[in-house]
C-alpha cells in the first residue's frame, strides 16, 4: 500500500530538478522508489522488480507529472529476464569494476541497477575485475550439445573474472522484449548446425530442458572442481 505524502511539499525541491541522472533518481527515491530494482537510461525507467522496487501506479503518475518526457516500463517479461539474471549476479563483489560490451542495450540495462545496488562502476575499457559474458541460455546449451555429438565430452569454459548476466534466459524471451521495445535483435552465436536442429527436435518434447541441461552441465562441473 502507498504511503501518503504530502506532493505539495516537494515544490521547492522540484524547481531544481534537472533531467540529470543524478535528480531523476533522487526524486525517485523522494517519491518512494526503491532505485535499486529500476534501469535508468534518458528516455526511460525500466522496472526490473515491481514488488521490491514499490513503483505503483500512483508514485508513476507522480514521478510523470515531474517528468512527463520519461516513459515508465513495466513490462513483465523483462522483469521475468532480471529474475533469471539475478540468480547468476548474486555474488557480485562490492565496488567491482565490470566491462561490458559494446553495443549490448539488454546487458546495459540489466546491470545498470547494480551500481546502486552494490556500488560497481560498468567501464567499456580500462581497468576492471569483472567481465560481462553475454553469452545466453540457447548458445550454452548448442555449445555443450556440439562437444558431446562431436566426441569431445563436456567441456567447462567459466572463467573466475567472468560473469554471465543472460546465460540462464532463453533467446525467445529476450527478442520479444526487444522488438516490444523497438530495439535490434540479437543473433545467435556461431551455433553447430547438428546442436541446433537436435535442440529443434527438443523444443517440441521437453521445451524445459535448455534449463535442465545447463543445470546438469553446472552440477558436474561443480563436483569435478570440489576434487581438484
Amino acid at each position: 500500500m502507498d504511503f501518503i505524502f504530502d506532493v505539495s511539499s516537494l515544490t521547492a525541491e522540484e524547481d531544481n530538478f534537472t533531467d540529470s541522472k543524478k535528480d531523476v533518481l533522487k526524486y525517485l527515491k523522494i517519491i518512494g522508489v526503491d532505485t535499486r530494482f529500476v534501469s535508468y537510461t534518458p528516455q526511460k525507467i525500466y522496472i526490473n522488480n515491481l514488488r521490491f522496487s514499490k513503483f505503483s501506479r500512483k508514485r508513476q503518475e507522480t514521478f510523470n507529472k515531474q517528468y512527463p518526457d520519461i516513459e515508465v516500463i513495466r513490462n513483465s517479461l523483462f522483469q521475468k529476464i532480471c529474475s533469471k539474471s539475478a540468480r547468476t549476479l548474486s555474488d557480485i563483489e562490492p565496488n567491482s569494476r565490470i566491462l561490458i560490451p559494446e553495443d549490448n542495450f539488454i546487458i546495459d540495462i540489466i546491470l545498470e541497477p547494480y551500481t546502486r545496488k552494490y556500488g560497481v562502476k560498468l567501464v567499456r575499457g580500462g581497468e576492471y575485475d569483472l567481465i560481462a559474458n553475454p553469452v545466453i541460455l540457447d548458445d550454452r546449451v548448442n555449445q555443450i550439445f556440439s562437444t558431446i555429438f562431436s566426441g569431445e565430452g563436456l567441456k567447462f569454459n567459466k572463467k573466475e573474472n567472468e560473469i554471465y548476466p543472460l546465460i540462464n534466459v532463453p533467446i525467445n524471451w529476450i527478442n520479444s522484449f526487444l522488438e516490444i521495445d523497438g530495439q535490434h535483435k540479437i543473433e545467435n552465436e556461431n551455433n553447430n548446425a547438428l546442436a541446433s536442429s537436435f535442440m529443434e527436435f527438443l523444443d517440441d518434447v521437453a521445451p524445459q530442458y535448455r534449463e535442465n541441461v545447463l543445470k546438469a552441465s553446472d552440477y558436474i562441473e561443480n563436483k569435478l572442481n570440489s576434487k581438484i
